[in-house]
């Protein structure tokens, strides 16, 4: 009698354990359904987003980091560009300095008309993020003024700021910099030797001089010493 109750009692518990593992599994099969309904979701959503989503959310992420970086050196009373240079690599800098030229190119003057819109891009991408406080503030105050028109007159509606005449001075002395450096004209001197009959004359006679100058110089001595033969 005993065998047989010790035989009953291990079939129950193998039916027990049975019974508990069906549990497991089918409480895992629950869980793994609403893991892939889930996902299902999520890729759906993914796919409704633009294509470059990842890439904005990944500069928006460093630009928040970037900004919360520079204020942290603020606080501490750091020059936070200095800081950001000195963990830049030479590689690095190298290959941001590349993608910099690359994505403006100096292309030199052209016409006045790509010279004015490349200016024009340049001063609207240093231009500061726009107030919208002050935006509507302006708004309330001019009224019809604000939008303008054929016979609108803004003299004494607007002060313009400090900061801002400011900003258009450093603009306008940076441009002349600009202008200075990367001049085509040649100032005239007075003391050099005058032998050409005209100004084009003069521009071939230096064209000559910079391909052959150093392979005629000593026959050109002899010229002017008059002891060439």
């Amino acid at each position: 009698m005993e065998a047989e109750k010790v035989v009953e009692k291990s079939a129950a518990e193998k039916l027990a354990e049975r019974k508990e593992r069906l549990r497991s599994l089918h409480k895992q099969r629950q869980e793994a359904r609403t893991q892939n309904h889930h996902e299902v979701i999520a890729e759906d959503a993914r796919k409704k987003l633009p294509n470059n989503w990842e890439s904005r959310r990944r500069q928006a992420e460093w630009l928040l980091a970037d900004d919360q970086a520079r204020e942290e050196a603020k606080a501490q009373g750091k020059d936070y560009d200095r800081l950001k240079l000195l963990s830049v690599s030479a590689v690095d800098a190298e290959r941001i300095e590349k993608k910099k030229r690359k994505r403006n190119p100096d292309l030199g003057f052209s016409t006045f008309e790509a010279q004015t819109a490349r200016q024009y891009n340049r001063l609207v991408k240093n231009l500061p993020p726009r107030d919208m406080a002050k935006y509507e503030q302006q708004k309330e105050e001019l009224g019809e003024a604000f939008y303008g028109g054929p016979n609108t007159i803004l003299q004494g509606l607007v002060k313009d700021k400090k900061s801002s005449i400011d900003n258009m001075a450093k603009d306008l002395e940076q441009q002349i910099e600009r202008r200075k450096k990367y001049s085509r004209r040649r100032t005239y001197n007075d003391d050099a030797d005058v032998d050409f009959i005209n100004e084009r004359n003069s521009k071939f006679n230096k064209k000559l001089h910079r391909f052959y100058g150093e392979h005629t110089a000593e026959i050109k001595q002899n010229l002017e010493r008059g002891t060439a033969i």
